[in-house]
């Protein structure tokens, strides 16, 4: 059995059990079906010693989500883009429109063997595991970890939030040049910054801004809750945005663009981006020139 993710619970915790915290620190298993039948079937330690679903969590108590090495699920042929791959971990480019792990046979987590190679290191892991989220509709860098000391260094950066992410958007309304959002998400503290890069007009929406957005913190739908509650959803984003501003067949435009962290085995500093989809740019092109032709009628008129 190998401890596959760990964590250190934080200061001020308040009154929870385990089955109902830990889905929400783990990338492994992020729903709590899947937590409450891990615990059970004892994939949970809590301080060493196998846990239970009633254990109540408190303050510097180290977690350990363990892997039973069960049989790898059926593998998704779907051809993804690797931006990295070494004997330790790899970033691939997620598409959009395909869940990063669950209890699905169309995932990233089913795709990664038909994609990656296995590594020959002493720890490394049956199945390759996903260290973070990236929402369904999301498309980006998605880091990779194919070791136990990768899952644990990586981890140990998420806890101490020195893995910096940048993802690239367009966003309906206007934005100063740059700001932060110190908004709650789910009630617990939550803070992003962003940077505009380029602006547009727009007959639809007035106004359009292409983005880079930086999350200092890590909560579900962080991002596209921050970028609504300025009044300024992201482009295509069907649960936060108005109905009107949904596009058919053009997904959401929200990217991963840049991570920076250091290599858990060498500590190199990595720093790793890609371009945002082709859409991103040319839908704000259109627009454009949309709304200066409608200008120019307007005034021949």
């Amino acid at each position: 059995m190998k401890v596959i993710e760990t964590h250190v619970v934080p200061e001020s915790i308040g009154d929870i059990r385990l089955q109902d915290y830990a889905p929400s620190v783990f990338v492994s298993i992020s729903s709590h079906q899947g937590m409450k039948k891990a615990i059970k079937k004892g994939m949970v330690l809590v301080d060493g010693v196998v846990a239970k679903t009633g254990f109540w969590v408190e303050s510097g108590q180290r977690i350990d989500l363990c892997d039973l090495e069960l049989p790898p699920a059926k593998v998704f042929e779907l051809e993804l883009e690797v931006i990295y791959e070494d004997e330790h971990i790899a970033v691939i480019n997620k598409p959009a429109g395909v869940s990063v792990s669950g209890n699905l046979y169309r995932s990233i987590q089913n795709a990664l063997p038909f994609n990656l190679k296995l590594s020959s290191c002493m720890d490394a892991l049956p199945v390759f595991r996903p260290v973070h989220r990236l929402d369904k509709p999301t498309c980006g860098l998605l880091l990779i970890a194919k070791t136990s000391q990768a899952i644990g260094g990586l981890g140990a950066q998420f806890e101490n939030r020195t893995i910096s992410k940048q993802y690239t958007a367009v966003v309906i309304g206007s934005l100063p040049d740059k700001g932060k959002v110190d908004m709650p998400v789910d009630g617990k503290d939550s803070i992003s910054s962003f940077q505009v890069i380029k602006r547009n007009k727009s007959i639809r929406n007035q106004s359009l801004n292409m983005v880079h957005l930086f999350p200092k913190t890590g909560r579900t739908h962080q991002l596209r809750i921050h970028m609504a509650g300025m009044g300024t959803p992201i482009l295509g984003d069907k649960l936060y945005g108005s109905e009107g501003d949904i596009l058919r067949r053009k997904g959401l435009f929200l990217c991963a663009t840049g991570l920076h962290f250091h290599h858990p085995f060498t500590n190199e500093i990595m720093n790793i981006s890609i371009d945002p989809p082709y859409k991103f740019g040319r839908f704000m092109e259109m627009e454009e020139k949309r709304w200066k032709r409608c200008k120019e009628d307007l005034n021949v008129v």
